[in-house]
């Protein structure tokens, strides 16, 4: 049993309701070949005093101590009080505060964040996505107690209430919780073929991805929308499912390219009187030494030897036609079908109806296609203290970003059928992703945190949705998932902040349409980005970005997010993604705000 005086103490929180679990015991759930409270007093071992809060649990070694919060279910932080209580009068100078529904923790990652908690209050693990998780974190004793005596109530306050300002975060493998039943599936396949050693580590589908491979996921794991034949004008947005063929030859005729003179043979030439214009009647058949007046576009005539250009020519009394010496001997001529002969391809499959697209197949007698899309979406809205129009009561706030969403879709060639606003309940979720054959896109702003508000993976789980990006290694926007119903309509759970939002749907829709219409991959901006220094973290970042006006250009990045608002997107020419560890002048990619 561990006694050293210098280890941490312990507590692990084993309580909880697990409400997005259906009321389970969470910490007894078998992972891997043991509980996940087991996982976690595995992780701890090495340390002092440990103490569980939670349930009784008789099966734990009797050198633990057990303990519960005053009222159960009351919340962590009455949870942190009840296991300091339990620790007596003489704790051990620091603390490790753990949560038990980590199934990958490892002891590497506890001893890492005892060795960097020396210098700070308190020190947490990051997951892959940045997110620092105060469930996974060491803390000094002191500060933790003053901060506890400090609160009115301990009673169903978040952990973030606790956290002092001396902090440290440090980003480690592993620490991804189980908070589904669809998480609590994939981890127990992911540590099904490698046992329960401390190797372990957690599989793609719940741990969180870079923007790349989510943007790879989408664009290779969406279904494709039917094929359908549509008219071009009317599918902006769409992509074409087969290649694109000329119908009739580009010129139809021989046309003159310039406004000036048919001529046939050497001149001087004798000039007729008649003119051919564009769409006009075709002038009759020139002999070798006549010319006619002609415009651009206008057929040319039979015999025509070559147009001589207005700039080029001098017309005498006799209404005789020259040509200026030193001038260049030109065609001026386009000839039928050399730009286009029937059959041609226009464009292949996959390529984006746009409207140089519909030009394009307009000029060769071409107005309907074989397309996929453009893709249909419904905007819904979460949060009961989101307020779109009327006044504000106490605790709402105005809705910036729903009426922006339309647009910004739009611009991406995104047709939006609808926007609505869900309240925070249990089961709201369960009726909306039920009903959604009518679009293929269900674009949900907030609820995809952890938070008792945050319900919509509980609901992907409940109805089978197969998950796609369960979380993004970015900040902000880690929190996004994104998941393919029955139906086949894509679910893409946005943060709620209103930055994190539209930073993350800027950065994932085109992979989504590509996914869903067959488009390719867009061509992305890449160029130096000045202050790369200044602004990287151990987690990749999508911040503001303006030209930069030094030699070479590039870009300058905004050091500091406010993501509760979009204000630091005014005077911005679009946004950066900062990989992580970059450097000055290192090339990052750029995406234009539309």
């Amino acid at each position: 049993m561990p006694n050293s005086p210098l280890a941490p103490d312990v507590i692990v929180l084993a309580g909880g309701r697990a409400s997005r679990m259906g009321g389970v015991d969470k910490p007894g759930l078998v992972v891997g070949g043991r509980s996940m409270l087991q996982t976690a007093l595995t992780a701890v071992a090495s340390l002092g005093r440990t103490v569980v809060v939670g349930p009784p649990r008789p099966e734990l070694a009797a050198h633990i101590v057990q303990t519960r919060e005053p009222e159960p279910g009351s919340g962590p932080v009455a949870a942190v009080a009840a296991g300091l209580a339990a620790l007596g009068a003489e704790p051990a100078p620091r603390v490790v505060v753990l949560a038990a529904d980590l199934p990958f923790l490892t002891d590497a990652a506890i001893d890492e964040l005892v060795r960097r908690s020396d210098d700070f209050d308190a020190v947490f693990a990051a997951d892959a996505a940045g997110r620092p998780q105060y469930l996974i974190g060491v803390w000094r004793t002191e500060p933790l107690a003053a901060r506890l005596g400090e609160l009115d109530s301990v009673i169903n306050q978040p952990m973030k209430a606790l956290v002092p300002l001396r902090t440290n975060i440090v980003a480690l493998p592993g620490v991804d919780d189980c908070d589904t039943p669809g998480e609590i599936a994939a981890a127990r396949t992911a540590l099904g073929d490698r046992g329960t050693g401390a190797s372990a580590t957690p599989r793609a589908d719940i741990a969180a991805v870079s923007l790349d491979r989510a943007r790879e996921l989408l664009r290779t794991g969406l279904s494709r929308l039917p094929e359908r034949q549509a008219d071009l004008h009317a599918v902006r947005g769409a992509a074409l499912a087969a290649p694109l063929t000329a119908a009739e030859a580009l010129p139809r005729f021989d046309v003159s390219a310039m406004d000036g003179y048919a001529v046939a043979g050497d001149g001087p030439w004798e000039l007729r009187a008649d003119i051919g214009f564009a769409g006009g009647q075709r002038p009759d058949g020139l002999r070798p030494g006549e010319a006619v007046r002609i415009a651009t576009g206008a057929q040319v005539p039979e015999g025509t030897t070559r147009v001589l250009r207005d700039e080029f020519a001098r017309i005498s009394g006799d209404r005789a036609l020259h040509r200026l010496p030193e001038t260049p001997l030109r065609s001026d001529i386009r000839r039928r079908g050399e730009d286009r002969t029937p059959g041609d391809e226009i464009a292949p499959a996959g390529t984006a109806v746009t409207p140089a697209l519909v030009s394009a197949a307009a000029a060769v007698e071409v107005t309907t296609a074989t397309v996929r899309g453009p893709v249909r979406a419904r905007i819904v809205m979460t949060g009961d203290e989101i307020r779109s129009s009327g006044p504000l009561q106490a605790g709402q706030t105005r809705d910036s970003i729903g009426p922006i969403l339309p647009d910004l879709l739009a611009a991406h060639g995104v047709a939006v059928l609808d926007r609505v606003h869900l309240r925070d309940t249990a089961h709201g979720f369960d009726q909306v992703l039920a009903t959604t054959a009518d679009c293929d896109l269900l674009v949900v702003v907030g609820a995809t945190g952890g938070g008792a508000a945050d319900q919509l993976r509980g609901a992907l789980d409940r109805c089978g949705a197969r998950l796609l990006v369960s979380r993004l290694a970015l900040r902000p926007g880690g929190s996004t998932v994104v998941a393919e119903l029955s139906s086949t309509t894509t679910v893409l759970g946005l943060p709620g902040n209103p930055y994190a939002a539209i930073a993350t749907l800027l950065a994932l829709v085109p992979a989504i349409i590509g996914g869903r219409t067959g488009a390719p991959a867009p061509r992305r901006a890449r160029g130096p980005l000045r202050n790369a220094g200044e602004i990287s973290g151990p987690v990749a970042r999508i911040v503001p970005a303006r030209y930069a006006t030094q030699p070479g250009g590039g870009w300058v990045g905004d050091p500091a997010i406010r993501t509760a608002h979009l204000g630091g997107l005014i005077d911005r020419d679009g946004l950066v993604v900062v990989p992580a560890g970059a450097r000055d002048d290192d090339h990052v990619e750029f995406i234009a705000l539309v």
